[in-house]
């Protein structure tokens, strides 16, 4: 698997706006998105799964190295410790990050695509029904950015805002713990925690057709497709 994630970005190069080349396969660049994914882990713990523990932050920074460790690049831009790595994420946010147009991309949301789980709903009530939830993910987006990066962009978040959406993460949690503990796991983490705990698991796990996405776009490189 790691194998073939690294492979999908061998072919993301170019010349940036400002004439500077870039490579997604550089160690400095793929291990940041690499730490963006670990900060969401983190982000989403903190936010909407009732907060962790200094320990758990450690051991989610360790899994992480180790995770990082598989695509067989580079170690250098790897912080060697949880401290270190705030420092790194801190740097980063306030000094590294640039307002450009790819970063402008990730907040356009308008031409969101119909997830598979609405395919039988009629484009025209997904065209209505996309408004509101594309302010919301917009402004949940927003509310997971650290602050450094809200400035740099010039992107507005009040108290009022932080208020709510500690409300929402609090919703979120409590009604996540009524969920069955086997239905809140993604199938392949399922069949994990199965062998782990010596139950079968037979055949390979796929992602079940919701996860994925559109079907026109599931040959492309950017999208990981089990």
């Amino acid at each position: 698997t790691a194998r073939e994630v690294r492979g999908y970005h061998a072919s993301i190069s170019g010349v940036d706006e400002r004439g500077r080349p870039y490579h997604a396969l550089n160690p400095g660049t793929f291990y940041w998105a690499h730490a963006t994914f670990f900060m969401l882990t983190v982000q989403v713990a903190e936010r909407f799964g009732g907060g962790l523990t200094e320990a758990q932050r450690h051991t989610l920074f360790d899994e992480h190295v180790r995770w990082y460790a598989l695509y067989g690049l580079s170690m250098k831009p790897v912080p060697r410790s949880w401290e270190e790595f705030q420092r790194y994420w801190d740097h980063m946010c306030a000094d590294i990050l640039e307002d450009n147009r790819p970063t402008r991309d990730v907040l356009n949301m308008r031409r969101i695509a119909k997830p598979p789980l609405l395919r039988l709903l009629p484009s025209p009530l997904w065209a209505v029904a996309r408004i509101p939830l594309v302010r919301l993910t917009l402004w949940v987006t927003i509310g997971l950015y650290p602050q450094a990066v809200r400035e740099r962009l010039g992107l507005r978040w009040t108290p009022h805002d932080e208020r709510l959406l500690r409300l929402l993460g609090r919703l979120i949690h409590h009604a996540w713990r009524r969920v069955p503990e086997r239905h809140r796991f993604h199938p392949r983490a399922r069949a994990g925690w199965d062998r782990e705990r010596g139950r079968p698991v037979t055949g390979p796990v796929e992602t079940p057709a919701r996860n994925l996405p559109p079907e026109e776009r599931r040959g492309l490189p950017q999208h990981y497709v089990p």
